[in-house]
């Protein structure tokens, strides 16, 4: 009997989302323990169902399950992941139990002792595992819709500072005017072609069968727009920073390490399997947007005073060279885009999560208010240099793998490109280590005499990532293994090949033998 895995990973959460909701008043202890346990519990099925998968099989999709839902539309309720699907649901199964260990504490002022909080949280999880699960565009749809709905409540209920409630709903208005106009681009696919299952409309070739040339180029350009609002890029970035600056640090986490990677996912997934000729068409605008982002986001986080915002800005860059690397359209510069996925969702929540820990004990996000805080807080001061370094790409960290696959694949395809995005690694170091110099070195401010270092449950809660930036640094060939054959298969149904190299490796091997035999 085959275990319908992906059913499971998605059915936990939301079961356990609705235990911790149905938890009595007065019982906070048992709702955050209840909720790591689910957490873990998700992980350890993710990671089950991770070993069992094949990277070298023929098929495309993996762990498929097809279940009717609204027959009359011949709308299914359909999961199957292939690599790079695999590796975004293990990101997400790694990042939400250590999203609730960091935010233990938090919470604890509402009424519902964070109860609610803790909810959304596990309800979040179940969505972000079905969208990246999804095979059926509707239902890929609704789930990208539905996610709204926690994330709203976690920033305008959960939230902090006093704009948490505008923040919350900028981000609603961006994502579902984005959202429209994806629903009527679905709409619009399945009158073309006849079923809303992805495998059936890519078909063997690649593309939407039937499509002129002209309506294939405005349903791509109907899920772009819903994509780049979701990744973000610029210039429909502005609900980022606003958002992030309102959300409490887990929020921000799985806001900007996870679902905003179903937008640069929908751009592979279906941006260019569906409109392959429309992605090509529209390759060079969206290479000059990744740039812009990649400059612009750079640009604005030096000049930031707070430190989600700032993180927040420097994921606008990240995503540039994400989106960047995914419309060079080489294999390299494909498969570092998703690996770059991965890496930034590590990466990017260690410096929440870290700030966060920062903001719990002084109140405050403002990076003024901090200084001198390695003489008092070692350990915290070393993993926030560390998440640090991982934010700017130095070599031996994961991100830096992802960044020079993408640097390489992009200068095959073009070198101009390549050579403006280096101008987004010279600003990383600059707001990187800025920040860094203006929080923990210098002289210790008066008021944070007595601020303590990293406790046991922070060191649980970011340990992990620290870890797996350093592991995936020296060796991310575990992750490359599964991703590979992913992109493989989307450069085969896109019709796109990596161009010759300038030097003939046999040729270069017989002039290096001619020299060793003079």
């Amino acid at each position: 009997m085959d275990i319908p895995w992906l059913t499971l990973a998605i059915a936990l959460p939301a079961v356990g989302a609705l235990a911790v909701a149905l938890v009595p008043p007065g019982c906070g202890e048992l709702v955050k323990r209840l909720t790591l346990g689910v957490s873990l519990g998700t992980l350890l099925l993710v990671g089950s169902m991770a070993l069992r998968f094949d990277p070298g099989s023929a098929g495309r999709l993996q762990f498929e399950e097809i279940y009717p839902w609204i027959p009359r539309f011949g709308v299914n309720i359909a999961f199957g992941v292939d690599g790079i699907a695999l590796v975004l649901i293990l990101m997400a199964a790694v990042l939400v139990p250590l999203v609730v260990l960091a935010a233990w504490r938090e919470n604890e002022e509402t009424d519902d002792s964070g109860k609610g909080y803790f909810a959304l949280i596990l309800a979040l999880e179940a969505m972000m595992i079905g969208v990246f699960a999804a095979t059926d565009v509707f239902l890929f749809y609704v789930l990208f819709e539905a996610m709204l709905i926690p994330v709203y409540f976690m920033i305008g209920r959960y939230g902090r500072g006093p704009n948490r409630r505008r923040a919350a709903i900028k981000f609603l208005l961006f994502s579902l005017f984005g959202g429209l106009l994806m629903l009527v681009a679905v709409i619009a696919v399945y009158v073309q072609g006849g079923t809303f299952l992805w495998a059936d409309l890519v078909g063997p070739d690649g593309g939407l069968a039937g499509v002129d040339t002209t309506t294939a180029r405005w349903l791509f350009l109907g899920f772009f727009v819903a994509f780049a609002i979701k990744a973000p890029m610029w210039p429909v970035h502005t609900w980022l920073p606003s958002a992030a600056g309102a959300s409490r640090p887990g929020t921000a986490v799985l806001l900007v390490g996870v679902l905003d990677k179903v937008g640069t996912y929908g751009m592979l997934r279906y941006c260019l399997e569906l409109f392959p000729e429309a992605a090509h068409w529209f390759v060079w605008p969206v290479v000059v947007l990744s740039l812009v982002s990649i400059v612009y986001g750079a640009i604005l986080a030096i000049g930031q005073s707070d430190m989600l915002r700032l993180i927040a800005y420097t994921s606008l860059s990240h995503f540039g060279f994400i989106t960047l690397g995914i419309f060079a359209m080489t294999s390299q510069s494909q498969a570092g885009a998703t690996l770059y996925m991965v890496n930034h969702g590590f990466a990017t929540g260690a410096l929440f999560l870290i700030a966060g820990f920062l903001i719990a004990r002084q109140g405050s996000a403002a990076i003024a208010d901090y200084g001198g805080v390695q003489r008092l807080a070692p350990k915290l001061a070393g993993v926030f240099l560390v998440a640090g370094l991982a934010g700017l790409a130095l070599p031996g960290l994961a991100p830096f793998v992802s960044e020079f696959l993408v640097f390489v694949g992009t200068y095959a395809f073009h070198p101009v490109p390549a050579i403006i995005a280096t101008v987004g690694v010279v600003l990383a170091a600059l707001y990187i280590l800025w920040m860094y110099q203006r929080t923990m070195t210098g002289p210790v401010r008066e008021e944070l005499t007595g601020l303590r270092d990293l406790t046991g449950r922070e060191a649980w809660a970011v340990g992990p990532l620290i870890a797996l930036i350093l592991l995936f640094g020296v060796q991310p060939q575990p992750l490359l293994d599964v991703i590979n054959p992913a992109v493989e298969q989307t450069m085969h149904q896109i019709d796109a090949t990596d161009p010759e190299p300038a030097v003939d490796p046999a040729d270069q091997s017989a002039s290096g033998q001619e020299g060793a035999s003079e």
